[in-house]
């Protein structure tokens, strides 16, 4: 699968669902389907700045490809967080770097989250572009 295929499934995900009581009931079922997140990665180093609930994400580069793990303490961010791990995680850092979120104005949900929840998305889609500007700096380097 294509980041764009990737990102594709989560608006068709969404245009498929009724009104947003039954997309808020989906985002939360995505959250709870994420994998536990290992206790040792709940460190300031993990944490991410700028959201009102605790959020944490880690990331491994392996085989060319970024792979992100995440965890929140609140429902709806937990949420968030598996919709942008099943549209980011898994590829390079140059498709991650090259295809903007454009899913989120597509399925609406930037107009349906408080401005604190609007931000918090914000600081972890900068969090995940961040690892793979690292990653790729990485990436670059070792084939120099």
């Amino acid at each position: 699968m294509t980041i764009q295929e990737a990102h594709s499934s989560i608006v068709e995900d969404f245009e498929n669902l009724g009104d947003w009581e039954e997309k808020y009931k989906y985002i939360i079922e995505l959250g709870r389907s994420l994998p536990a997140f290992p206790e040792d990665y709940r460190t300031a180093k993990n944490k991410i700045e700028g959201c009102q609930s605790q959020v944490w994400m880690n990331s491994k580069f392996e085989k060319g490809k970024v792979f992100f793990e995440a965890d929140s303490d609140a429902m709806i961010v937990k949420g968030l967080i598996a919709i942008l791990l099943k549209v980011y995680s898994g590829f390079t850092p140059d498709e991650i770097l090259s295809t903007p979120p454009e899913f989120m104005k597509k399925i609406g949900i930037d107009n349906h989250l408080s401005l604190t929840r609007k931000n918090g998305l914000g600081a972890m889609l900068k969090q995940i572009k961040m690892y793979a500007v690292a990653f790729k700096a990485l990436a670059d380097r070792q084939h120099s």
